[in-house]
């Protein structure tokens, strides 16, 4: 058996994750911070040092080879620099170096969060089996990647498939990143909780604001609640039902923190996708929720340095 582990690094707007992961995708060891998004770069910096420090620190580390990070986006794989609309302390900045100087040199493969999340699906996930695919990941962002032909599609900068950043509405709201009723700005965990307050939801006892909150009284009935997904799901039904008529996929798998919100967005994510999907090889699209979890982003990392990873075992993304 194939014994040389990764490092992987899972990089979003609310956590930092790290882990040491082996060639048949199964994470030995762990590591986590919060993400000080609201912070200058080099804090955040700091930040996804101290998880490396963990990482280095275990025995398991001498057997790491490469390192693979999937980042919240835009970035550019090509420079090594990443410019997450979430965290805006970070504007084409050096990721790639920085993390290989903490990492004692070792090889780094950037790609963004959501081609990190397709590739772990189409590993070990939902889109296993599927040629043709577009993998999601909803949550406090809105990121996506493709699987075309068989094989993990990253594009030139590794932001294939970032579908946060269609616009679906043309007068929309103003988007961070500079458009106008993008994807993200309608259906982000952070924008479904926004909208449902500013129509007159109201928190439980507890205060929790969150786009869970929002789920758990979607499920119980409350009108704005219900309102504020449905709006969620016709603007992620708008997206993918542009994806697939544009590169043939066959089906959309859609994890993340607001996809474990269940049928309180699959039922009107599907029914408003028959709306959208409606040419003749697109009406079969499949939607499914994600399988691989929190741990899809690490999985899909380590995936990532794999393949840099000479005399490995090349994972079959």
């Amino acid at each position: 058996m194939h014994t040389d582990l990764v490092a992987a690094l899972d990089i979003g707007g609310t956590k930092i994750a790290g882990a040491l992961v082996d060639g048949d995708g199964r994470i030995q060891v762990r590591a986590q911070r919060a993400t000080p998004a609201r912070e200058d770069g080099d804090t955040v910096m700091g930040a996804v040092e101290a998880v490396l420090a963990e990482l280095t620190g275990s025995p398991l580390w001498g057997r790491a080879t490469a390192v693979g990070i999937g980042s919240a986006g835009p970035v550019d794989a090509s420079a090594g620099t990443v410019s997450p609309v979430n965290v805006p302390g970070w504007r084409d900045y050096p990721l790639v170096r920085r993390v290989g100087e903490a990492a004692g040199g070792l090889p780094v493969e950037l790609i963004g969060d959501g081609v990190a999340i397709a590739a772990a699906e189409h590993w070990h996930g939902a889109a296993r089996g599927h040629d043709n695919a577009l993998c999601m990941v909803v949550s406090t962002g809105v990121g996506g990647g493709l699987v075309l032909g068989g094989r993990l599609h990253s594009g030139p900068t590794g932001n294939a498939g970032h579908i946060g950043h269609i616009s679906v509405d043309l007068d929309g709201d103003p988007c961070p990143c500079g458009a106008r009723g993008c994807v993200e700005r309608i259906a982000s965990g952070p924008n479904i909780a926004r909208r449902a307050l500013e129509a007159g939801w109201l928190p439980g006892p507890d205060g929790d604001a969150s786009a869970a909150a929002v789920a758990s009284a979607a499920r119980l009935g409350d009108p704005v609640a219900v309102a504020s997904f449905e709006r969620a799901a016709q603007a992620l039904a708008a997206g993918i039902a542009a994806t697939a008529t544009l590169v043939e996929i066959d089906i959309a798998v859609v994890g993340g923190g607001v996809g474990k919100a269940g049928d309180v967005l699959f039922a009107p994510l599907r029914k408003a996708l028959t709306d959208y999907a409606t040419l003749s090889f697109v009406q079969r699209l499949a939607v499914v929720p994600a399988q691989m979890g929190t741990d899809a982003g690490l999985v899909g990392a380590a995936a990532a340095a794999l393949t840099r990873t000479a005399g490995a075992r090349t994972a079959r993304v």
